[in-house]
């Protein structure tokens, strides 16, 4: 079946710029201009995606953000509002990623592909993945690099793991610190960036121009999907 996106925002030329370019990528589209509009939408069979604008008249966007999530929705952040702030929070309630306006449409595009493989992937509860030259077996804990088997230690591992299980998606400092370190440790970020180092050491052709691990200042990390 061909995935069906959902386009939530209050402005109709944002729908229709937006609508124009998932359907001409093969995907079919809905359209919701409210959070009451967009929550009945979201819950027809075959809806996958949601692009959530976070400005709409009746509800802040942001708190459908977890509501579409436990629909077992993908969901993209699509908004005017830049703050790391708003970035963050929007990505610790569980959106698989965040796009600014203006934006370009080819890179909105790429983005909802990377999201609806992560999320089919997901679904399909997959335990070996591939991510680039990286191959993970998540059950027997092993790493391969082009074929060529890279020894982690155990917290090198459950932070790859995470990443990958999430490929493309940015996920936050507090979010890696919380699975990989506990919830005792999400103020830590300097054990995340010697895990982060480490990994790009044992992973990356250059660790010093990262082309897998790549880092959004202030807000977290993204596996290059």
């Amino acid at each position: 079946m061909t995935a069906q996106i959902l386009i939530v925002d209050d402005e109709a030329a944002i729908r229709r710029l937006v609508r124009g370019a998932v359907e001409r990528a093969g995907l079919t589209a809905d359209e919701a201009a409210t959070a009451h509009d967009a929550l009945t939408a979201a819950r027809r069979p075959g809806c996958e995606l949601v692009l959530l604008d976070l400005g709409l008249p009746d509800r802040d966007g942001i708190e459908l953000v977890p509501l579409l999530k436990a629909m077992d929705r993908a969901v993209i952040v699509l908004t005017a509002r830049d703050a790391t702030a708003e970035k963050v929070a929007a990505l610790d309630l569980g959106a698989d990623d965040y796009v600014v306006k203006p934006f370009d449409t080819e890179e909105l595009l790429a983005r909802i592909r990377v999201a609806l493989r992560r999320h089919n992937a997901a679904a399909a509860g997959q335990d070996r993945l591939k991510v680039g030259p990286v191959e993970i077996d998540l059950a027997a804990h092993q790493v391969w690099r082009d074929g060529v088997s890279v020894k982690l230690t155990r917290k090198e591992f459950a932070l790859l793991a995470e990443l990958a299980r999430h490929a493309g998606k940015l996920l936050t400092h507090a979010h890696l610190l919380r699975v990989v370190w506990g919830e005792g440790h999400i103020d830590d970020v300097e054990y995340l960036r010697v895990a982060v180092r480490a990994l790009r050491l044992k992973l990356e052709a250059d660790p010093a121009a990262p082309a897998l691990v790549l880092n959004e200042p202030g807000i977290g990390y993204r596996l290059v999907a």
